[in-house]
């Protein structure tokens, strides 16, 4: 049976209803929690985007026992790896070894912030491998010196670590990017139900380990409220990923997805109050092989309105997967 998580959608939702989401998709019975890690919501509609890790410390208080991670943060540019490994540490101990960290190779969205130019995508995974093995040594406890292409690390060393290392999901769009997460991830992270992709990173190595998907969905009673929604929050989603890490600003995607239809959405995002749909939505995910699927409620003032629909309906339907 897949486990079912949450996604705290930061882009779309201010800090203190992240918290209060967070705490209501435990209640609800919700397996995990993910949360995004954006320095710009992807089109300015959405509205919001606070500072993840800060979220995440108030989740870790607000709830009691489930899962929660990142999906995903960047570590090449706009974080240094040694502060990003400082801050997995630090809210896995908060937590209580319940965090996982999850890793890409970010969007010129995000990172252009720093001033220093987006990098070719061979270049940005050179980047990616490098930060990667700086977060793993240091999550080890190591004092850690590193001379890399990209990265130097003068003599860094953790000081509060978790009971237990805390375990790294890589995200991967192609060929390159699995065998990165093959060779230095405990979980597969990917946003399209791939069967492809998950066969690859089982042939480089990543059998029996985890594999993470993500699902978003517009519920409401109203379906062309939900379709509405859907599209005018949501219409950044069917550029693919090629387009999505490139793109520098809310406007420049504003200005592409003015040619998405409102059927290029839905046609991605069950809407509407259909158990069924979503339940067949979250199929083609473990049809592919994927252990975990996140779902995410498109608009942050239909959270709670989600959450008991979720738990009253949804879950229960999900679990017979």
């Amino acid at each position: 049976m897949a486990q079912i998580g949450y996604t705290l959608m930061s882009e779309q939702t201010p800090a203190r209803q992240l918290v209060q989401d967070a705490a209501g998709a435990e209640r609800a019975g919700f397996d995990y929690l993910t949360i995004s890690d954006h320095y710009f919501p992807w089109l300015e509609d959405m509205g919001h985007s606070p500072y993840a890790w800060s979220v995440l410390g108030g989740v870790a208080q607000a709830t009691d026992a489930i899962p929660m991670m990142t999906y995903v943060t960047c570590p090449i540019m706009r974080y240094h790896p040694a502060v990003v490994a400082q801050k997995a540490a630090t809210v896995g101990a908060l937590s209580q070894d319940r965090f996982t960290l999850g890793l890409g190779a970010g969007e010129n969205l995000n990172e252009h912030i720093i001033g220093q130019g987006w990098p070719p995508v061979n270049i940005r995974h050179e980047m990616f491998g490098e930060a990667i093995e700086i977060i793993q040594a240091l999550l080890r406890g190591d004092y850690v010196n590193y001379r890399g292409d990209h990265y130097t690390v003068d003599s860094a060393k953790l000081y509060d670590l978790p009971d237990r290392p805390v375990p790294i999901g890589v995200a991967a769009s192609g060929a390159q990017s699995v065998d990165l997460a093959a060779e230095y991830g405990d979980a597969l992270i990917a946003t399209q139900p791939d069967a492809e992709l998950v066969r690859g990173f089982h042939a480089a190595g990543g059998a029996g380990k985890p594999v993470y998907g993500q699902l978003a969905i517009s519920y409401d009673t109203d379906i062309a409220a939900a379709e509405e929604r859907a599209h005018r929050l949501w219409r950044w989603f069917p550029a693919g990923w090629k387009v999505m890490a490139e793109l520098p600003s809310p406007v420049n995607f504003a200005a592409y997805s003015a040619f998405v239809r409102p059927e290029d959405v839905t046609g991605q995002v069950p809407c509407g109050a259909d158990v069924d749909a979503v339940v067949q939505a979250v199929k083609k995910f473990t049809d592919a092989g994927f252990t975990h699927v996140a779902l995410v409620q498109v608009g942050a003032e239909h959270q709670r309105e989600f959450l008991g629909w979720a738990e009253k309906d949804l879950l229960p339907a999900l679990r017979a997967l």
